[in-house]
């Protein structure tokens, strides 16, 4: 969810609907999907996108500036 409340899909960005969203729950975390496909997707690569997420928080949060691409 970001701050306007909105949910999006993990998977396509998709900005999903809560009334007929397909859910999954991994490491304690609920995620929701636009359709079953994403959903599948997902529970494919589930431990990928939970790591996606944690490094996008850490650069949030990092002091320094965070570059991306070969060393």
């Amino acid at each position: 969810m970001n701050k306007e409340g909105l949910i999006y899909d993990p998977i396509c960005g998709r900005q999903v609907d809560l009334a007929g969203a397909e859910t999954a729950e991994y490491k304690r975390k609920k995620y929701f999907f636009c359709s079953p496909h994403c959903r599948a997707r997902f529970q494919q690569h589930a431990e990928r996108t939970r790591l996606h997420d944690l490094a996008k928080m850490g650069v949030l949060f990092a002091k320094a500036k965070m570059r991306w691409g070969l060393a």
